[in-house]
């Protein structure tokens, strides 16, 4: 059976891939990261070791060890922890933090897969074995954006690609054609709710990948969660790019959609 690494951060999605994997027959072997990592994923993969977040050599030395050579990145971490000053880090992650010439997700992740490459360990698409997760272009529930909700979509998208590839973050949200809200490190869901404290309800979400977006990390992910965070807010529309943002429990998050009348749209 062949082996697979799974670098698991938080939210379904490590699940998610750790479930597909095994139904092409692939063991998974998971590094959970203690701070971060639903422990539920236990029960989804062959072998599973709890690392601190400033672990890095001991990620290594476990990949070596389980004779690991290709692995994923599945699942977001807090970008917070970096101004944690009780996170201990060790000599591979102070090093790495070191040679970085800056701090946005990019710079970091990319380090990391290179250094990963170094030991040996290819690290992979990670929508790998869930493409049935990542829509084409169209309207994935029942309720159609109005037209003043499309202009809104049509408003926003250019320039959600444009922050996208600064880095900053991947959501926006808008209202009447006015940007409302900007995710940076606080994540989609809490983007939305400042967006809704500023406007009110009505917001129409957008959520892109960057515009040379690398497959291998920070993918744009939509889960039930965000869907029922626009409920909470009184938004009605969330749009997302099309073959780049994964769905996790897509029937179940269309389902959740349909049942409170939101519209969800892959551009």
């Amino acid at each position: 059976m062949n082996k697979i690494g799974l670098i698991a951060g938080n939210g379904k999605f490590p699940i998610l891939f750790a479930q597909a994997a095994k139904n092409k027959r692939y063991k998974v072997i998971c590094i959970a990261i203690t701070e971060e990592t639903d422990k539920s994923i236990a029960e989804f993969v062959d072998k599973i070791f709890w690392i601190g977040l400033g672990e890095f050599s001991r990620l290594f030395s476990v990949f070596k060890q389980e004779g690991i050579k290709k692995a994923i990145m599945a699942g977001q971490i807090k970008k917070v922890h970096i101004f944690d000053k009780e996170l201990r880090l060790d000599k591979e992650a102070k090093n790495l933090l070191n040679s970085v010439r800056d701090k946005r997700d990019t710079s970091l992740l990319s380090t990391v897969i290179n250094r990963l490459k170094m030991q040996g360990i290819e690290v992979i698409n990670s929508a790998t074995f869930l493409d049935e997760f990542l829509p084409q272009p169209g309207l994935l529930t029942k309720r159609h954006p109005t037209e003043d909700e499309k202009r809104d979509i049509e408003f926003g998208f250019p320039i959600a690609k444009e922050i996208a590839g600064l880095d900053i973050g991947q959501t926006i949200v808008i209202k009447d054609k006015v940007v409302v809200s900007v995710e940076a490190v606080e994540g989609t869901d809490e983007a939305i709710r400042r967006a809704a404290v500023l406007a009110g309800p009505g917001l129409v979400v957008i959520k892109v990948a960057r515009p040379s977006q690398d497959m291998r990390f920070d993918i744009p992910v939509i889960g039930l969660t965000t869907i029922r965070t626009l409920v909470e807010v009184g938004s009605r529309v969330i749009a997302v790019e099309a073959r780049k943002t994964l769905l996790i429990d897509r029937e179940n998050l269309i389902e959740f959609a349909n049942t409170n009348d939101i519209s969800l749209i892959a551009i």
